[in-house]
Formats: structure tokens, C-alpha cells, sequence
């Protein structure tokens, strides 16, 4: 920590699962790493007063709002953390931007493209006078993930082929589980594809240095209706239905989704997402076989990158299991000796490193909006396919509908 760096006041909108992974990297990047602003935790915001403040105490946070303009409008904050449902994002974002203060915004971007587009628009206006934004794709960040891109980028792969991506969960396999806003689309913009599936399209494209340029895809919703938390005999929600005395809400989002893709520089991938893969928790599995190798990923293993080098002899070849926490490793040089394996949180520990250093730097931070953009193009076209039985381009470029209609 350096005691001279000038400050950088951070406000929060949200405290829950996320605001609370993110308090923690605003806490601990400063001690670990040699940052060029120091983050100040100036304000926590909150709808309800008594759980805000409460969150501000636990979290480390100076101070508390119940309104998100009241936080962009206080001149101690100068980063605007957004940590909200999606349907808030666009509305928050774009305000905080034009307000003149920097952005950190969870993803999925937003919940259409639409506001996303807007989103980037105003993140570009805001970047002539020096302000920056970034969307956060966290598990870019696992150091597994940062060597698996160093591979590809050093050609130890050769030219990429194939693509896997699947992120399984399953807390949501149980129908009795109760209804939860991202389970409403409304609120959530879709359900397993934006919540998870938005990770492995933007991993996959990250690795690759490519991006999915069409998408043939299906969406399910196994469970339609879940019962509504603490509810008596009120009204129902979104269309439910009463189950005895046991109020329900209908669900309005995808539990699943699969699809095959196109990549730019001709790869082809196959995707995953769901909620309902019991028996696995958070299992982020990522492959990329190329003309001379292979790299695989798996989060529930993630201080482990497999290599499999193609031009080693038949008699000796093999996937190779590589420990990623040797100090040249990326980002593990700041925590501790080889060997001592890092967790879920440090991704968002690096997610606030290289944001705040870009911003001391003057330059963009990745991924930026306008790669939150894309893809967010690519779950809508996911969503379109999946109604249109067809394939579908994530632009509407006439060259790339051309291209994927041949």
C-alpha cells in the first residue's frame, strides 16, 4: 500500500452475494499489490436502511445511502460500482458516466442489447474526457485462465479447432428451491444463459482471441412455477398459481441452455449453461484443442491449467497437469509461495487491480463495455435461434449474415 498514491473514492450500489465479493476485493487489492490510486470504500448504498447500514459495518464501508443518485452526486466518489440486479445497470451506469465517474458494472451488461448499446455509447462519450469503464467478467482473471491465453497467444496450441465450454450448477435442480429475481426475466434479462453462460462466451472468446460470430441454440425451462418466499394469501406473482396454500410465481427465464457457434477465425464451438446439473456446484470446464494441442479447465479444480502438447512423441505424449501458482504465473506473484493454491475471491481482488491501475495509467480497462457489448449480442442471438429453430449472426452486419446463411 502506498500511503502517497491519491485517492480513488469507491461507492457501491448493492450489497448482496456480489457487493459483498466485491467489498472484499476493494479491501485487500491495496495490501497485496502496488496499486497507483488508493481505493477509499467511501459509501455503501442500499434500499433499506437498517441492512445497509449493517452491510457497511460488516464490509468496511464509510458510509451509507439508501438513493444511487445521492451516491453519484457526492463529490468523494469518483468510481461507481454497480452490483445490482440487471435491470438497474443501464439506468445507473449511464448516470454515473455522464456524472463524470468511473464504472465497474457486474455482468451481463444489461439485459438487452439495446441498453447495452447505450451502455457503450455512453461509456465512449465519457472516455474523451478521461473516464473509464469496465464490465465484470471476473474469471478472466483466474490465473489458470491468464496462462491458458498466454499459451494460445504463443501459438503452443497452433490454430484453434475446437472450443468446449460448460458451466454446470445446480442450485435451482430442487423445484421446491423458492422463486428468486433471476429467476424473472424482467428483472434478469434471461436466466442460465446471462447468468452463467455469459462467463464461458466471454472465456472461451477471451483465450481465443476470436469471437463467436454465430450461434445455433436451445433454451429450456424445466421448473415453471416456484413457490414465492414468505407468502400468506396476497396476491400472486408474474401469473403463479395457488398449490394448496402454498403460493407460486411462474418463472420466466431459461434453466438451461446449449449451443453450437462459429468462431471468426473458423473454430467451432460447442456451449453449455444450466442450473440443474446436480451434483455440480460452480464447474466452469473449459477446452480448446488446436493443431498442435490442447489446454482444459475446470474451476472446481482452479489452480490446475491441463496441457497437451501435439509434437512430443506418441510414446511419451500426454496431457500435462500444470500447478498455476508459480510467481511468473499471472497475477500469483502478489500472494504466496508455489504451491498455495488462490480461491474464488482473488479473481475479483484482480478484477480491482487491473481497474484501478488502468485508470491511474490513463488507458482503457478490459474488457470494456463495448466487449460486454458483444456479448451480449451473442446471448440474444442464442435467444432468437432458439425461437427461430435457425442459425443466427451476433451482428447484423450484411457480410457476417451473409457468411452464416452460406
Amino acid at each position: 500500500m502506498d500511503p502517497l498514491a491519491p485517492d480513488l473514492g469507491v461507492g457501491l450500489v448493492g450489497h448482496s452475494f456480489m457487493g459483498a465479493a466485491h467489498s472484499q476485493a476493494w479491501r485487500t487489492a491495496p495490501h497485496f499489490f502496488d496499486l497507483p490510486l488508493q481505493p477509499r470504500m467511501r459509501v455503501l448504498c442500499g434500499r433499506d436502511p437498517s441492512r445497509v447500514a449493517q452491510a457497511a459495518a460488516k464490509l468496511g464501508w464509510e458510509s451509507t445511502e439508501t438513493d444511487w443518485t445521492r451516491l453519484i452526486s457526492r463529490a468523494d466518489v469518483d468510481l461507481v460500482d454497480v452490483c445490482t440486479p440487471g435491470e438497474t445497470h443501464a439506468e445507473i451506469a449511464i448516470a454515473a458516466l455522464d456524472a463524470g465517474k468511473h464504472v465497474l458494472c457486474e455482468k451481463p451488461l444489461a439485459n438487452t442489447v439495446a441498453e447495452a448499446e447505450a451502455m457503450t455509447a455512453a461509456a465512449e462519450r465519457a472516455a474523451e474526457h478521461g473516464v473509464r469503464s469496465m464490465v465484470g467478467f471476473t474469471y478472466r482473471r483466474v490465473p489458470a485462465i491468464g496462462l491458458a491465453r498466454r499459451l494460445v497467444e504463443e501459438g503452443r496450441i497452433g490454430q484453434v479447432r475446437h472450443v468446449r465450454a460448460q458451466y454446470l450448477q445446480d442450485w435451482l435442480a430442487d423445484p421446491s428451491t423458492p422463486m428468486t429475481w433471476r429467476l424473472q426475466k424482467d428483472k434478469a434479462g434471461s436466466g442460465a444463459l446471462g447468468d452463467i453462460g455469459a462467463h464461458v462466451v466471454d472465456l472461451t472468446q477471451y483465450i481465443t482471441g476470436d469471437r463467436v460470430h454465430s450461434v445455433n441454440g436451445l433454451l429450456e425451462t424445466f421448473v415453471t412455477e416456484r413457490p414465492v418466499p414468505g407468502a400468506g394469501s396476497g396476491a400472486l406473482l408474474g401469473g403463479g398459481s395457488t398449490n394448496g396454500s402454498q403460493e407460486t410465481a411462474q418463472v420466466t427465464v431459461d434453466d438451461m441452455t446449449a449451443f453450437l457457434a462459429r468462431f471468426g477465425g473458423g473454430a467451432v464451438g460447442v456451449f453449455e449453461a444450466t442450473r440443474f446439473a446436480t451434483g455440480r456446484k460452480n464447474s466452469i470446464r473449459i477446452e480448446i484443442n488446436g493443431s498442435l494441442g490442447s489446454l482444459a479447465f475446470d474451476f472446481e479444480d482452479m489452480n490446475v491449467l491441463e496441457f497437451f502438447d501435439a509434437t512430443e512423441p506418441d510414446a511419451t505424449a500426454g496431457f500435462r497437469r500444470i500447478v498455476v501458482t508459480e510467481a511468473d504465473h499471472p497475477y500469483v506473484g502478489h500472494w504466496w509461495p508455489p504451491g498455495h493454491g488462490l480461491g474464488y475471491e482473488h479473481g475479483f481482488t484482480h478484477q480491482v487491480v487491473d481497474l484501478v491501475t488502468a485508470i491511474g495509467r490513463g488507458e482503457q480497462p478490459l474488457p470494456s463495455f463495448a466487449d460486454g457489448l458483444q456479448v451480449q449480442r451473442v446471448l440474444a442471438a442464442v435467444e432468437r435461434s432458439s425461437e427461430l429453430g435457425t442459425w443466427q449472426p451476433t451482428s447484423t452486419d450484411a457480410e457476417l449474415l451473409e457468411r452464416t446463411t452460406r
